[in-house]
């Protein structure tokens, strides 16, 4: 494995991460059950992305300084890609959440705990995953072109069935767990589980509250089964792949909450995600005839973007214009 990261690099990534963790749960009470309110979450997101933008400019000045302005430049614009990527596919993420938490009538306040715990399992579940896909595509080359059809195909499958509602009461993974596990049917608190005198005896219960973390946990490894391939695209260094990856998912809870209130404001997002995923399929599938320059792909990705939320919100003003104009 090839990487710029030394283990005083690794040890400092590390503690920064941990630092901010433990900020958000302890000193701004991220355990503890309350509303988050959208300046909260507006805040959190401003501080999540200065932190990510700052890390950037601390690697590139290293670089500059031991491997040359060279060097820096190619990471660092790896980097702020693969964080645009990871940033940008995961309101497809947060879209999920929305759906799951709305189903279940889950309450703001006990909204927080869940995606406290769900962002935990997603640092350790896509830590495991990079190391495990950069030593895989080191070994097998041809694992990129796998990637690279795979994300084609679902970034087509995503345009196709992006207006599609989906069913949660028939979902498997959800009829599944009521088949297995005793559940319910009011939630109690932020307990995931709890105990009740049934017939003389303590049985235990699980709570929805618990069936929703479930659900996060495995919404989050479906999302990292796309996105991580995606930031292969851009560089298979693991050292680039996973700061870039860890800081875009420590941002996403406060985004989810900042997001929460406007998600029907772009409605034509989830082409532009779409799309993406079909260009990262085709750059990775091209990866060894026409490679891409990475500030080419940094250009491409946030145009999409760009002009997917654009759109979006004139599609909205224009719906609202002719709704006030109906008499």
């Amino acid at each position: 494995m090839e990487t710029i990261g030394t283990w005083w690099m690794w040890a400092g990534f590390f503690t920064i991460v941990l630092a901010m963790l433990a900020i958000d749960l302890v000193v701004v009470g991220g355990g503890k059950q309350h509303r988050v309110s959208v300046r909260e979450a507006a805040g959190w997101s401003i501080i999540w992305v200065a932190v990510s933008l700052a890390f950037a400019g601390a690697l590139w000045f290293y670089l500059d300084g031991t491997a040359g302005r060279e060097i820096a430049n190619q990471k660092a614009l790896e980097y702020i890609t693969g964080y645009l990527i990871e940033k940008s596919l995961a309101v497809d993420n947060v879209f999920v959440w929305l759906m799951l938490f709305s189903f279940f009538a889950i309450p703001l306040e006990l909204q927080k705990r869940v995606l406290v715990l769900g962002v935990l399992g997603a640092i350790v579940l896509r830590t495991v995953m990079i190391f495990a896909g950069v030593w895989l595509i080191a070994q097998f080359h041809w694992l990129l072109y796998v990637f690279g059809a795979f994300l084609l195909i679902t970034g087509i499958k995503m345009w196709w069935f992006a207006d599609d509602k989906p069913d949660l009461a028939q979902n498997p993974a959800i009829r599944w767990l009521r088949r297995h596990m005793k559940v319910t049917d009011s939630l109690h608190g932020e307990r995931f589980f709890i105990h009740e005198n049934t017939g003389g005896k303590w049985v235990r219960y699980a709570t929805p509250l618990f069936l929703v973390l479930v659900l996060v946990e495995l919404s989050d490894l479906i999302f990292a089964v796309d996105s991580i391939p995606a930031i292969f695209a851009i560089t298979t260094d693991p050292f680039i792949v996973l700061t870039s990856n860890i800081f875009a998912i420590l941002g996403l809870r406060a985004m989810y909450f900042l997001l929460a209130d406007m998600a029907d404001r772009f409605a034509l997002l989830k082409y532009g995600l779409a799309i993406v995923l079909m260009f990262i399929g085709v750059k990775m599938l091209l990866i060894d005839v026409f490679p891409i320059p990475v500030l080419v792909s940094l250009g491409i990705v946030a145009a999409i973007i760009g002009t997917s939320i654009v759109l979006s919100l004139r599609q909205r003003g224009t719906a609202r214009a002719v709704a006030s104009e109906a008499p």
